[in-house]
């Protein structure tokens, strides 16, 4: 059975090894997600090259936006491991100093006893000593020696304890500025990709106003952003804010969902490139008030208020001769729009027939 010094001892070895294993853990991890960060950075500033066409834009600005998401996500991940990390560490310095009060426990009453074994020579035998009796004088030195020894040995590992700690404390200090490094690193990332999203933006509106996009007050403040496009979702179907819709080009009044009306922009370049004039419109986005009005009118051949894809901003009504089934225009749109992201759906050659109706579907346009 081990004695209650040795159990002090061992406790003190155990608590050290583990502080190191956590610190050397900590700071490795450091390590490489400053490397993963560098080398995501790289990448991306070889991939970043400035687009050209409308479609480009539209997907270097949502790209941007995901890099920033990301980012933000790696920051928030690291700052909490960073606090896990010195809470652990902490914790352990705690454990350490604890076992450094058990070995001054153990230390003091060593001392005292071997002191006092030198003041009072008439203890523990050392009077034998000193009157001559040599078995007996033998037995006192060896006890002293022992005393002394133990006495050594317990200065000894409280000192290395210490000199551990010392150390530590280092490490931790070393990790603290790895993780604040990383961090830095992380933030000034984020600012570069907030910076090159709003470039792209005011490139992407540029684009627009060239390929005939007449800009609303709203759109002149805010640009057609498609980076807002993720969050659209939380807003009820024909109750989508102004600032997630962009103006059609070479129409009045007609809007979009950023990203359905950045790929239409790009369509209709397409079409009057064939056609010599821009697609017609009848029909966009739809206000909730706006779906219930046509739904009266038009009772069978309108979707129920809140139901219908107008409500979006994902769906349009063409017209210019698009609207005229089999039609040299109806043709070029069934033929080409899925290049930009617009399908004719399924119900509209059936129930009810509407070959003006064409829809935007995210899913195809993101993989343009």
């Amino acid at each position: 059975m081990a004695s209650p010094r040795s159990a002090g001892l061992i406790a003190v070895v155990m608590v050290v090894t583990s502080l190191v294993g956590e610190a050397s853990s900590a700071k490795a991890e450091a390590r490489v997600a400053i490397g993963a960060t560098n080398e995501a950075g790289t990448e991306r500033q070889g991939a970043d090259k400035e687009p050209t066409t409308l479609l480009e834009l539209r997907r270097q600005a949502q790209k941007a936006t995901a890099d920033i998401e990301a980012a933000t996500k790696a920051l928030v991940n690291r700052q909490k491991a960073l606090e896990e990390s010195q809470k652990k560490l902490a914790a352990k310095l705690n454990q350490l100093q604890e076992a450094n009060r058990e070995l001054a426990k153990m230390r003091e009453p060593l001392a005292e006893l071997v002191q006092s074994l030198y003041q009072v020579p008439t203890i523990g035998g050392l009077s034998t000593f000193m009157s001559g009796n040599e078995q007996a004088s033998l037995r006192a030195m060896s006890d002293a020696t022992h005393l002394v020894a133990a006495r050594n040995q317990v200065l000894e590992e409280s000192g290395k304890a210490f000199q551990e700690r010392e150390r530590l404390a280092a490490e931790a200090q070393e990790l603290r500025a790895a993780n604040l490094l990383q961090e830095a690193q992380l933030n000034a990332e984020i600012d570069t990709l907030r910076k090159r999203s709003q470039k792209l933006v005011k490139n992407l509106t540029a684009a627009l106003q060239k390929a005939g996009v007449r800009l609303n007050k709203q759109a002149r403040t805010t640009g057609c952003n498609p980076s807002l496009v993720p969050t659209a979702a939380q807003y009820p179907n024909g109750l989508l804010p102004q600032a997630y819709l962009c103006p059609l080009p070479n129409t009045k009044g007609h809007q979009l969902r950023a990203d359905a009306a950045i790929a239409f922009a790009a369509m209709n370049e397409a079409y009057r490139k064939r056609f010599g004039r821009p697609l017609c419109v009848t029909s966009s986005y739809r206000s909730l008030g706006a779906q219930q009005a046509v739904y009266y009118q038009r009772p069978g051949l309108a979707a129920i208020p809140g139901k219908s894809n107008h409500g979006f901003g994902l769906a349009v009504d063409l017209c210019g001769g698009v609207e005229v089934f089999r039609s040299p225009q109806f043709n070029w749109m069934e033929a080409n729009g899925k290049k930009f992201g617009f399908i004719h759906p399924d119900w509209a050659y059936r129930s009810p027939f509407e070959p003006w109706h064409w829809e935007y579907d995210p899913e195809l346009g993101a993989k343009l």
